[in-house]
Formats: C-alpha cells, structure tokens, sequence
C-alpha cells in the first residue's frame, strides 16, 4: 500500500484550544503515512482549523458525543469508542495518538476493538515492504526495538519530541464532518462525578510542559535545594524544569517536576542535569533524550557514563555563565 493510498487518523487532544506542539509533531508524522483526518471529540477552534490547514490535514471529523460531561469524552472507554467509530466510519489504515497517559490507555481500548495491532511510546514510525514499523526505547532507554504490527490496521502513540514538526509544503482546505456516537453501557460503566483540573509548574510559571518540553534542565541533590540557576538557565533556554526523586523528596520542588521511574518519563532534545549523580531511577525516566548534558563537581558521578557532554564543576558557577552565554547568543541572533 502507497502512502497516498493510507488513510490516517490523527486524534487531537486540544482541538478547542489549538495545536500544541505534540501534535504538530503527529500530524507531521501523518503526511509521511499517508492521506490525514484529523479527529476531534471537541468543537475546533478557528485556530485549530487553521493550524491544521498549515499541517496538510485533508479533513476533520468532530464527534458528536451526549451533551452531559459524566459521559463525555474525559471518560477514556468513551473516547476509545468515539475513536473507534471514526475509524471504522473512515476506513483508516492507521490511528496516531500523542503518548500521554490517558492515551496509552484509549489508544489500547480503540486497537482491541479495532482487532489493531498497538505499539504505545514509539520514537517513530517508519514504512517498510511488510508495512508500518514502530520504534521504540525501551528498558530505561538501553535498548532501541522495532514492532511491527501484524494486522491490517494499526494503532500507536508517538512520544513527544519523536519528530521535528514542520508545516505542509501546500497548506490544505480541510473538510469539516461530523458523527454522531452513542457510548455504550460498557463505556459508561462509570460516569465521571467531579473534574478539578490543577495547574501543573509549567502552566503556573509559563515554561513548556515537563513531559512535552524539546528542552529539559534538572537539578538534584546537588543544588542543596538552591533551584535559582537550574531556573535561570531553564528560562533562558525555554525550557521546563525537572528534578530527581531526592528533590523531591526534600520538598526542594514539587512532585511534577520528578523525572524518572516513579514520575515523569522524558526524550527532550536537550536534557542537562545539574548535581545529579544518574541513579538507575532516575536514569530510567531521561535515558532516551537525544543530547545529555551533566554537570556535577565529582568527575566519578554515574552520568558522566550516559552523557554526551559533561562538565566537571560547581553549577552554582556553570548554569549562570552558561543562561548569560545562551541569552548573548540569542541577542547577537536578533540583531541579525
């Protein structure tokens, strides 16, 4: 099957607000696969119509599901069945999914009612003479693996920061559709009773979300609580702050910000750590960002084993020459 052949659906996971970065990213990833619809379990807003006029969507499908919220799309069985149906109602080849935790799981829902091979957390997917290949990091990042579904369609979740998002080379007028669902009694089995959203660290400081960030600075025990520069080089470089579990622990920072097994998993682009020693915990939530930066005053430190660059120092003293240096560049770049 030829990518102009494929039909590919996009499930969007803002479509009242617009396209964040993850799904840029997806939809640039869905071009290369084959013909995209973007699926929507929200009215679109005009900045989303228009977002995904510049990605090439060659049409959207907003589901219609019952008015009352206990029933709605915040239900993951219910968003899975409103995914499947589009899906079936489309005919589609493949369904692409941002890999935040509740899409892992309505990602899994729509592939088994689907009867669809599922690959969750992938780097990329890839086309081959058998068909799709997705690949994966996995064991901590130790081990990069190909899965390849063996069905006629497939389901995966594409993690952020996987692929470089790019606008289409002609922008497209997407059509806009619509379906009606009715969630079965299986779905709705449960019905949501209350919904407080919190605001995470990155909403209430206005840097990138931790799990979604291309750029990631961490402090750990190293900062002896002191999170000023890891803060300072973050914002320079426009990027989230993280920490270890040790941070955290000491209430040095709250526990959104903790990367590792036991708290967010991460692939930024750029990851720097900063007093961090690179326990197996920690390492197991970082290990798969495409540049690691260490910097820790012991030259013995276990990072410095992953790290693509390491610096031997007291970061109280590297992380502010480094923020000055980045914020110089970024001035003599706009000046041209």
């Amino acid at each position: 099957m030829t990518a102009p052949d494929r039909t590919v659906l996009v499930l969007l996971d803002t479509p009242a607000e617009g396209l964040r970065s993850p799904a840029r990213e997806l939809l640039t990833l869905a071009r290369s696969l084959g013909t995209v619809t973007a699926v929507a379990l929200a009215e679109p807003s005009e900045a989303t119509l228009a977002g995904l006029a510049d990605q090439g969507a060659a049409s959207v499908l907003v589901v219609d599901l019952p008015g009352d919220e206990t029933v709605g799309a915040h239900l993951t069985p219910v968003a899975a069945e409103a995914l499947a149906a589009a899906a079936e109602h489309r005919g589609a080849d493949v369904v692409l999914l941002t890999s935040s935790f509740v899409n892992r799981e309505i990602g899994a829902l729509a592939a088994r009612s689907l009867s669809a091979g599922y690959v969750y957390d992938a780097s990329g997917v890839t086309v081959t003479e058998a068909g799709l290949v997705g690949v994966k990091r996995v064991f901590a990042g130790t081990w990069d693996v190909e899965c390849a579904p063996t069905t006629s369609r497939s389901v995966f979740t594409l993690r952020s920061n996987a692929v470089l998002a790019s606008s289409a080379p002609v922008p497209s007028a997407p059509a806009v559709e619509r379906l009606a669902v009715q969630p079965t009694e299986r779905a709705t089995a449960a019905v949501l009773v209350s919904r407080t959203p919190h605001a995470s660290a990155g909403e209430t400081s206005g840097r990138p979300a931790l799990d979604e960030a291309a750029y990631v600075v961490a402090g750990g025990r190293g900062t002896l609580g002191d999170f000023g520069p890891v803060e300072d080089l973050a914002d320079a470089l426009g990027a989230a702050v993280g920490a270890t579990r040790d941070a955290v622990d000491e209430g040095w920072v709250g526990h959104d910000a903790q990367i590792g097994q036991t708290g967010v998993t991460i692939a930024p682009r750029v990851y720097v750590g900063a007093g961090i020693s690179g326990a197996p915990h920690h390492r197991g939530g970082m290990q798969a960002s495409s540049v690691i930066i260490a910097v820790n005053n012991d030259p013995d430190s276990p990072i410095f084993e992953i790290a693509d660059f390491g610096v031997v120092g007291d970061l109280a003293d590297v992380l502010p020459q480094a923020a000055q240096a980045v914020r110089a560049h970024k001035e003599r770049a706009a000046q041209g």
